[in-house]
């Protein structure tokens, strides 16, 4: 019987890609997503490649911290589990808020790959030897490093708030590495470069989501944040492709896989004890795993 693998967010782009990448592999994937009929075309192109099960299509809204509950229930129900890819991602050019009230962008980038495998751990563990992949981005670069508060001081600005909210989510990745050490289930971030998405053909083309001090080299900025990258979504998922599956990872964990597909030093604000507490106190305040009292509603 083939491997199951998850990755959310896998109905396009490379998510998408991923799924295929991990289905050529002999898993059998569990692709994640909203639209219904993005998901049967998905899973259409899925299977066309896989060397191994059926893959088949979830619907989850994973804005929603309820909805991200129910998926996991559901995910964890359905049997042994090889792979999790959590590849959800966005970037949203006005401030928004969740049904939950939480800020968009913090809430979709970290919180709900935070719960979704908090709620699939002891999945995992059964199923060892295991691995969790969480994508990043480079956009972690431009982000404050503070996460006393969801929402961090100044204005808002769509690129910085989605590298700070995935910026935490890869200090969360480097406590769970150290947290699961020993148990069979290793843990990676992978950090997919540029690539010719929806996200960076539309949100990242309006200068308006940088600071001001940015938006006159916005141009620049963009082209250098792309250039190399801007190819198809196949060559992005490369990094968590490799990171779910090759065999030179066995055995380790807590590492950070490049664009090209190789172990790359570890952004150091992702190690810092601090934020790494703040990250921690923040999640379980905002997604606490009973789903009692979750969220902080805004009038």
């Amino acid at each position: 019987m083939s491997r199951r693998a998850i990755v959310t967010a896998g109905t396009g782009g490379i998510g998408l890609e991923t799924a295929k990448g991990l289905a050529r592999h002999g898993y059998a994937v569990t692709v994640v997503g909203r639209n219904a009929e993005r998901g049967a075309s998905a899973v259409e192109e899925i299977a066309a490649v896989a060397n191994g099960g059926a893959p088949r299509f979830v619907a989850a809204d994973l804005a929603s911290l309820d909805n991200v509950r129910a998926l996991a229930a559901q995910l964890a129900a359905d049997g042994p589990l090889g792979v999790l890819v959590n590849n959800v991602g966005a970037m949203f050019a006005q401030r928004q808020r969740t049904v939950d009230g939480v800020e968009a962008s913090f809430a979709v980038n970290h919180l709900s790959p935070y719960l979704l495998t908090e709620l699939l751990l002891d999945r995992l563990r059964a199923d060892a030897p295991s691995r969790i992949v969480n994508v990043s981005s480079a956009a972690i670069k431009t982000a404050r490093r503070t996460f006393d508060a969801v929402e961090p001081p100044g204005g808002y600005y769509g690129f910085h708030w989605y590298g700070r909210a995935k910026l935490a989510n890869l200090a969360y990745t480097v406590h769970l590495a150290e947290r699961l050490r020993g148990t069979g289930v290793t843990v990676f971030a992978a950090d997919p470069g540029g690539a010719a998405t929806d996200m960076t053909d539309g949100t990242m083309t309006s200068p308006k989501i940088v600071s001001p001090p940015l938006r006159l080299l916005w141009p620049l900025v963009r082209r250098a944040f792309e250039r190399g990258t801007a190819g198809p979504a196949s060559v992005a998922a490369r990094s968590s492709v490799f990171a779910a599956t090759a065999d030179s990872l066995d055995g380790r964990t807590g590492l950070l896989v490049g664009p090209e597909a190789r172990p790359v030093p570890l952004f150091r604000g992702a190690a810092d004890p601090r934020a790494i507490e703040n990250v921690l106190r923040l999640s379980r305040q905002l997604a606490p795993l009973n789903g009692a009292g979750h969220g902080v509603r805004h009038p």
